[in-house]
């Protein structure tokens, strides 16, 4: 008889989402998470991005998730259709405003010296949204992925509340005074005027 197999606990979203933060409440809360140290903490991230750089390659490199289960590991939203439905997902998927998302993604450019994209904000909001349609269509096709859509703005304000609904989510003891403790509001800079 094979042991049944533990969900992989996958923290998506736009980037500058909140995935990391959300990483560091797993992390805090005593969930094992999937990390190679490869993208360090800089300034945009002073806690570290908390990431695996084998994920990048899903599309030809799937052996690394027979070691994802029973943790967390960070996919970014386009990559989590390459995800494949042969075991169960558990995804906390970060919601943001598109123009903090917007506005951080251009700070972060900017401090690290490269330059944007030649796409205006308002073209570049309608191709998040589109790209957030199309992957909650297909997660909602799926039933091996379970989804937690989590507002980084109430992750921000009431992370109390935030943990309790993670830990309610994935059905773990965790330690909800720990994850809280993990959200500085203050590291989120990039808020709507």
């Amino acid at each position: 008889m094979t042991a049944q197999r533990q969900p992989i606990i996958v923290v998506s979203g736009l980037p500058r989402s909140g995935t990391s933060m959300a990483m560091q409440m797993l992390q805090a809360g005593g969930i094992p998470i999937l990390s190679d140290g490869v993208r360090g903490a800089d300034a945009d991230n002073p806690r570290g991005y908390l990431e695996l750089e084998r994920v990048k390659q899903i599309k030809s490199d799937k052996a690394w998730l027979d070691d994802a289960e029973g943790k967390a590991v960070k996919i970014i939203h386009m990559l989590l259709m390459d995800l494949p439905c042969d075991r169960e997902y558990r995804v906390i998927f970060m919601r943001r405003d598109i123009d903090q998302v917007i506005r951080s993604q251009a700070v972060m450019l900017d401090r690290g010296g490269k330059q944007g994209g030649t796409l205006r904000s308002d073209r570049l909001q309608a191709i998040f949204q589109a790209q957030l349609s199309q992957v909650d269509a297909w997660l909602a096709g799926h039933t091996r992925f379970r989804v937690l859509n989590l507002e980084h703005a109430l992750a921000l304000k009431s992370p109390r509340q935030c943990a309790r609904e993670v830990a309610a989510f994935l059905q773990l003891p965790l330690d909800e005074e720990a994850m809280a403790a993990a959200v500085d509001p203050a590291l989120h800079r990039h808020r709507s005027a």
